[in-house]
């Protein structure tokens, strides 16, 4: 075969090569998708530990075999990316609401790592289970994995917008993605607002949903510029530390400055820093008030302690610390997803919006899955009323036949005259035939105890409830006003369940 040899100039060739290799890391590495806010690698380590069974009351199973099952099955892109993923997915402090239920050192809210996956447990948190897995064969589209040898989900079918419940943090080439986590039930009563009045602007969306809620809890200091923030998809959160005032029950005892919340962006090694900074402050004589520094934070939560000199001026320390420390810190909001299949810097409008999307074709493809099933049931029990009145016949036909086969078509085409019976006088009874082939084939399924004991009041019983949820499901599917009150109802749901109170001040 002779060698074909494209001409082609240099620059051009790498411009298209660079673009084809950072649209790949922007859609498939770092970017979430605006219809889950899940990452690929998130979404595959889920979908995994779904596979694997691992519910919120199941056992929990080897951290490392989670990570080594997600990579050879879905994610081929080493197993330190994974494991990340899967402690930041645990850790309460980092996100909204945690998706992961650890067992073992997850790390903490000080720096600390996680201890290696080989030594950690991992399994589903209830959440996760419940509001990012649910009808998963009902819903979202599956797609060939990397080597074409197993299928995992384009998206999961969260019923929750993740992408401002959990925020996100992803740099990609040329871009990046820093969406802050919000309070579950506030997004919950925006949701409602937005598809009560799809014409509701940002501000009133925010008397629902003020701003975010950092797990970290501290203060958001510049609330005028949070509807610019949400208007435009960008912009810059200042948060604060809270600082409490601890005064000296005898006189003997020191007045204390107490940091019981700390900005999110402190998380890691941040507290150190502080600390070290705190400390450069009182050698460098510009925090002459304060006498000792201690960090005496723990599993119950953040404690550090500056023990004043007595009459310090409260005010002026909290200004300093405010001012020359971490303490006080700025949060860069740039609200990025993939929206229709391409990065988009989205504002807060624009995330329900394709949230909602999301959830109207969600619950039409289930419904429609649900329907179906209830027109086949109808079309069984119908089967199976009418099999009430020719009991005989039928049981006579099972017994007179040769093979399921002649037995079948009996049944379907009421043709009994091939059929060896030792009790004649079915002739009236055969013209009630004609059962349908799902019909028939249920029929032959049942054992034939089952078959005698058949109970025409239950099976119309249940009949009744089946053309019900039939007329329920229809109705939904054809009525956008009563999808909506269905997609309000299981937000509800999980509100009630899952909703916890705010924990930043704004």
């Amino acid at each position: 075969m002779a060698e074909k040899i494209i001409t082609t100039e240099y620059s051009e060739e790498m411009q298209r090569s660079y673009m084809n290799y950072s649209m790949s890391v922007i859609t498939a590495r770092a970017i979430p998708d605006a219809r889950d806010g899940l990452k690929p690698v998130q979404r595959r380590v889920l979908y995994d530990m779904s596979e694997l069974k691992l519910g919120h009351d199941k056992p929990h199973r080897k951290s490392a075999r989670i990570v080594g099952d997600t990579m050879g099955k879905y994610h081929p892109h080493g197993d330190s990316s994974i494991y990340d993923t899967l402690v930041v997915m645990s850790q309460n402090f980092k996100k909204g609401m945690a998706l992961i239920d650890g067992h073992g050192n997850f790390g903490s809210i000080e720096g600390d790592g996680a201890a290696a996956m080989r030594y950690t447990e991992a399994r589903l948190e209830k959440f996760a289970e419940e509001v990012y897995l649910k009808d998963l064969d009902k819903t979202v589209d599956f797609v060939p994995n990397y080597d074409e040898t197993e299928k995992e989900p384009e998206v999961l079918p969260v019923r929750v917008p993740n992408l401002l419940i959990n925020g996100a943090e992803g740099i990609a080439v040329g871009m990046s993605t820093s969406i802050p986590p919000h309070n579950l039930g506030e997004v919950v009563d925006a949701v409602k607002a937005y598809i009560q009045n799809p014409d509701i602007t940002t501000e009133e969306l925010m008397r629902y949903m003020p701003g975010p809620d950092f797990p970290t809890g501290g203060i958001i200091a510049n609330k005028k510029d949070l509807p610019a923030i949400y208007e435009t998809g960008a912009g810059k959160i200042k948060l604060r530390g809270r600082i409490e005032v601890e005064l000296g029950k005898r006189r003997s005892d020191k007045d204390k400055l107490v940091i019981t919340e700390i900005p999110y962006t402190m998380i890691g090694a941040g507290i150190n820093k502080f600390l070290m900074d705190v400390a450069d402050l009182v050698e460098s004589k510009k925090l002459t008030d304060v006498t000792d520094i201690s960090n005496q934070s723990n599993k119950e939560g953040i404690r550090i302690v500056l023990e004043l000199k007595k009459d310090a001026d409260v005010e002026k320390i909290k200004n300093i610390l405010y001012k020359k420390t971490k303490l006080e810190d700025t949060y860069g909001v740039n609200m990025l997803a993939i929206a229709d299949g391409r990065p988009e810097t989205l504002n807060l409008r624009g995330i329900l919006k394709n949230y909602l999307d999301f959830q109207y074709k969600n619950n039409t493809r289930k419904y429609q899955v649900l329907l179906e099933k209830e027109l086949e049931k109808k079309e069984i029990k119908e089967g199976l009323i009418k099999a009430c009145d020719v009991i005989d016949l039928i049981i006579a036909i099972l017994r007179g036949s040769k093979n399921l086969k002649d037995a079948k078509a009996c049944l379907m085409e009421g043709d009994i005259s091939r059929i060896n019976f030792r009790v004649p006088g079915f002739e009236e009874d055969a013209k009630q035939l004609r059962f349908t082939e799902k019909q028939a084939t249920a029929i032959l399924e049942m054992r034939l105890y089952k078959l005698i004991g058949l109970e025409i009041l239950a099976l119309e019983k249940e009949y009744r409830e089946t053309l019900r949820k039939i007329k329920e499901y229809q109705h939904i599917l054809k009525n956008r006003d009563t999808m909506n009150q269905v997609i309000m109802e299981d937000l509800d749901a999980i509100k009630e369940e899952f909703a916890m109170i705010r924990m930043t001040d704004i």
